[in-house]
């Protein structure tokens, strides 16, 4: 006889297997081996990744007759995920699912929009440093100054409402791309806000990222004149004016980062800003 449960203990199922999501980044920066599994909430569209050699354990419990929530819940591969975003109206996304095996190829985030800024090389190296909870899901185009003007204030409310992690990329004068990943959206705020999932990068001729050192918490603070992100030394990490024309970027203890621009001080030639959508 099977047993039923509440939407609560649904919600503890669902805790469980946030247990079971493992950490991505490993003490000192380095990551480890990607997750390419997706257990997903059918219903709510929710998504954990998790390592090849726990899906079977999940599995077991998944295929317990006595688990009258189970079908609720599925195992994807994060590739399948994908395709099923990318392919949702195709033919082929009625496929049967591949058997479970590691894949070797890099994961390339679908963008919703087309960006003008980034090629599929600097996607992928982005995607190897997000945090697993954007995995499997689209990225938005929210903010562009080729569609919006250079306007921080519109920036600001163009994110208004937003409840998701942002990707800020810019292109100076000198055609170097570099930018920031923030764990919360950019808005105006008297203290600093975002964790440690929050990083700078710079690319051209090399991507390098550059993640929390630990030394303070200034990740990310705004008002109508900047936009900050890094600080606690002589200057800001990154620095953009209110007319997102001007910008600055220096070392700074957050992130112990390299200037990431040309030059300490550019001029922004292009910006974007992408969210996730969850």
């Amino acid at each position: 006889m099977g047993v039923a449960y509440s939407v609560g203990e649904v919600d503890h199922l669902y805790t469980f297997f946030v247990q079971w999501s493992p950490a991505i980044y490993k003490k000192g920066g380095k990551k480890q081996p990607k997750p390419r599994y997706l257990i997903r909430e059918k219903h709510q569209n929710r998504y954990l990744v998790v390592e090849k050699e726990k899906v079977a354990v999940i599995n077991k419990l998944l295929s317990n007759p006595a688990n009258s929530t189970a079908n609720n819940w599925e195992i994807v591969k994060v590739q399948e995920a994908k395709r099923r975003l990318s392919l949702c109206s195709s033919d082929d996304s009625e496929a049967e699912e591949p058997e479970y095996q590691e894949e070797d190829e890099d994961i390339l985030p679908v963008l919703g929009d087309h960006s003008q800024l980034l090629d599929d090389h600097q996607l992928k190296r982005l995607a190897a440093q997000m945090p697993a909870r954007t995995q499997g899901y689209p990225w938005q185009l929210v903010y562009s100054t080729a569609i919006h003007g250079s306007s921080l204030k519109t920036l600001y409310r163009n994110m208004a409402g937003l409840d998701s992690p942002v990707l800020l990329v810019i292109k100076d004068m000198q055609q170097k791309v570099f930018g920031a990943f923030s764990s919360d959206p950019f808005k105006v705020s008297k203290y600093s806000y975002g964790t440690g999932e929050t990083f700078l990068f710079s690319s051209n001729p090399e991507f390098q990222a550059y993640r929390w050192s630990g030394e303070n918490s200034y990740f990310v603070s705004g008002n109508l004149e900047s936009l900050q992100i890094g600080g606690g030394g002589g200057g800001f990490g990154l620095w953009l004016d209110a007319d997102l024309y001007h910008g600055s970027s220096f070392s700074c203890p957050t992130f112990h980062n390299v200037s990431l621009s040309s030059q300490e001080d550019f001029i922004v030639q292009d910006l974007e800003v992408w969210t996730v959508q969850n």
